[in-house]
């Protein structure tokens, strides 16, 4: 009767060892094609590039593969004898309950790995500062009216860079000389 007690139990335990791998095996799958389906776009839009992203989507599902087969097969086992089918069923929530925390947590780590390396990227693209200016530079005060009055002399009025206010004066004035500096032209032939 003894023997027959120990069979009981070795079943038990096996049968919660086959419900355990099916359901563990069956959720990486979904959830790795799942992940590699949606995940292509947001690859795309991180690398910039289809091709690069299809193989980064490849590496990331073997190594998805890789690593929660591996932690289902190790927390497989169970040292404690099976004793009735409640408590099969609590060891094998238990289990299952692992594997989904450790699917989460490759995925969340995944999404913030890339996501940082999306962040740097754009970083690097963008062509203006990521920060809006602290303040402007002071004008200068002048008396109301007093920029009109006494501006030009009797004559025509100038037309061009300066149309209103004080004309620059000194080497300024002339405009850019011949050969002085980065904005002269060099000779054409």
């Amino acid at each position: 009767m003894n023997t027959f007690k120990k069979g009981v139990h070795m079943d038990i335990k096996v049968w919660m060892y086959v419900i355990y791998l099916a359901v563990s095996v069956g959720l990486t799958i979904w959830v790795a094609r799942a992940l590699s389906r949606n995940g292509q776009v947001f690859l795309e839009e991180v690398f910039a590039e289809e091709r690069l992203a299809r193989a980064v989507n490849s590496l990331l599902v073997v190594g998805f593969y890789l690593l929660n087969l591996g932690y289902v097969t190790v927390a497989m086992k169970h040292a404690d004898p099976v004793e009735s089918t409640s408590q099969a069923m609590e060891e094998l929530s238990l289990k299952i309950g692992l594997v989904l925390l450790v699917l989460g947590a490759l995925h969340f780590f995944n999404v913030f790995a890339l996501g940082r390396y999306r962040r740097n990227r754009l970083r690097q693209l963008a062509t203006h500062p990521p920060l809006a200016p602290i303040g402007r530079l002071p004008m200068q005060s002048t008396p109301p009216g007093s920029q009109l009055v006494d501006a030009y002399p009797a004559g025509p009025q100038p037309t061009g860079v300066y149309p209103a206010g004080p004309q620059p004066t000194g080497p300024q004035a002339a405009g850019p000389q011949p050969g002085a500096g980065p904005t002269s032209n060099p000779p054409t032939r």
